[in-house]
């Protein structure tokens, strides 16, 4: 296994019994190959601060994350400006449950595995930061290039949109 683009791990014996405060930033290198590795166009600020407590067993990482850069219109491949300040409630846990389905609750979705003594907080920013980024980005221009190549919204598409249409058609005597 590839080590991951923004890797910083935190060996557990340092977190302590009342916690560690951590901050984490990606330089240029290692946003430009997450910039690859999310398919952004740039990736220009990526760091976090935590705060790290260990309880039964189990590493809570609270805090926020920050990232700015650009991704792909889904509609002109044009760069979108995107900004992200997301908070996080990270849980690192030792036991992954074994079996071919498992159930998850909504606070077992944000649960990562420990890696060995440590856990790696550059790594589940990252994957944070990308879960965090809109899914489909559209340019500002992105509508009328549609309209353009003859794309009907979903209003001009649905009942409503074919009912105004014959309306239109009735009105003008067609």
């Amino acid at each position: 296994m590839s080590m991951p683009e923004f890797s910083r791990r935190i060996a557990l014996d340092t977190v302590g019994e009342g916690g560690r405060d951590v901050a984490v930033e990606a330089d240029a290198d290692e946003r430009q190959a997450l910039a690859r590795r999310f398919d952004l166009y740039a990736l220009d600020r990526l760091d976090a601060t935590a705060r790290l407590t260990l309880r039964s067993g189990i590493v809570h990482a609270e805090g926020t994350l920050h990232g700015t850069g650009a991704q792909r219109c889904v509609v002109t491949d044009a760069p979108v400006p995107v900004l992200i300040d997301e908070a996080f409630h990270l849980r690192f846990v030792d036991d992954a449950p074994e079996g071919d389905e498992i159930e998850l609750s909504e606070e077992d979705c944000d649960t990562l595995p420990l890696d060995g003594n440590a856990i790696d907080l550059g790594e589940a920013v990252a994957e944070t930061f990308a879960l965090a980024l809109p899914p489909f980005p559209r340019a500002p221009d992105a509508d009328a290039v549609l309209r353009a190549a003859g794309v009907k919204s979903e209003e001009e598409a649905g009942p409503f949109g074919s009912l105004a249409a014959l309306k239109d058609k009735l009105a003008r005597g067609e």
